[in-house]
């Protein structure tokens, strides 16, 4: 089963055998640090949206209710669907949500098992920026010998009247039109206030990390070297697998890390970029950070 720290998962319910959710867009406050709290926009109360989970082979109902005050789509990045459920209002035949509608998109999951993402497609330049997005994973039947699975969505936001260098509580809007960030978030926190990765000794760990902001960001795993077994939601043959501590996940990508957790310790496993690792340009470690901590 994959888990997203800090973010929940979508619920379903079944109907005619298709499984039914409700992806509700809507102003989001996310508290990114305590006390220091970004008025965004997200789906269902998260930002970023609650993961989605289903397996080959399904059909699913997705009702997107749109309590925003625009309108809105969403696309289901990496899925192979009909043209008309894609979600690009602005060149498919498939339609705008307006504030207080709903739509419903439906399909077949054809893909195999693999990490995809979902996110708005109108309006995008600041919806994307608002942060409208989620993790859309198609879980395997077996467990691949992977004993603990995790997704990490990669985010970074601007958030105005916070003077750099200073981490000073309230609730703060949000510039989605600029590219100048001071908040690097992973799963809609910054380090310290992000949950920890937690592993035990000799188990095989897989993090699927997504990206869908303006910054490639170079994800550094301390202690391990891990193997890149998929990318875009699709497997790489084991003989092709490049073993590594660092990949760049560029916008638009998922890639999916597998580790062996056999050096216990407390390890960073951060983006590489040093603004990313800091908090409005403070001095301590923060940003797009994390820690793999070795349970006993």
């Amino acid at each position: 089963m994959v888990m997203t720290p800090d973010v929940p998962d979508l619920p379903f319910t079944v109907e005619k055998g298709m499984k039914y959710f409700e992806l509700v867009a809507e102003p989001v406050m996310r508290e990114l640090l305590p006390g220091i709290i970004m008025k965004g926009w997200g789906y269902n109360g998260s930002i970023p949206g609650p993961t989605i989970r289903v397996r080959q082979g399904d059909w699913v109902k997705i009702r997107v209710i749109n309590r925003l005050p625009e309108a809105t789509s969403v696309h289901w990045h990496g899925l192979d669907i009909p043209n008309s459920m894609d979600g690009v209002p602005e060149v498919e035949p498939t339609p705008k949500i307006g504030p207080g509608e709903y739509f419903d998109y439906y399909f077949q999951i054809t893909n195999p098992p693999g990490t995809h993402m979902y996110h708005t497609h109108y309006n995008t330049v600041t919806q994307e920026l608002m942060g409208l997005g989620g993790g859309f994973i198609i879980e395997s039947e077996c467990n691949d010998n992977i004993h603990k699975d995790y997704f990490i969505m990669l985010q970074e936001f601007h958030l105005q009247g916070l003077p750099k260098g200073e981490l000073n509580k309230g609730d703060y809007e949000l510039d989605p039109l600029t590219d100048s960030f001071n908040f690097f978030t992973m799963n809609g926190r910054c380090f310290p206030y992000s949950s920890p990765i937690p592993v035990k000794y000799g188990e095989n760990i897989r993090i699927r990390l997504g990206n869908i902001g303006m910054n490639a960001h170079p994800i550094h795993l301390h202690g391990h070297q891990f193997l890149l077994s998929a990318a875009d939601g699709n497997d790489i043959a084991c003989s092709a697998r490049l073993l590594r501590n660092t990949i760049e996940v560029p916008s638009g990508t998922t890639y999916d890390l597998i580790f062996c957790a056999n050096n216990p310790g407390t390890w960073p496993f951060h983006c590489h970029m040093p603004h990313h690792i800091s908090n409005n340009f403070t001095k301590s470690t923060g940003g797009m950070f994390k820690t793999i901590v070795y349970e006993k």
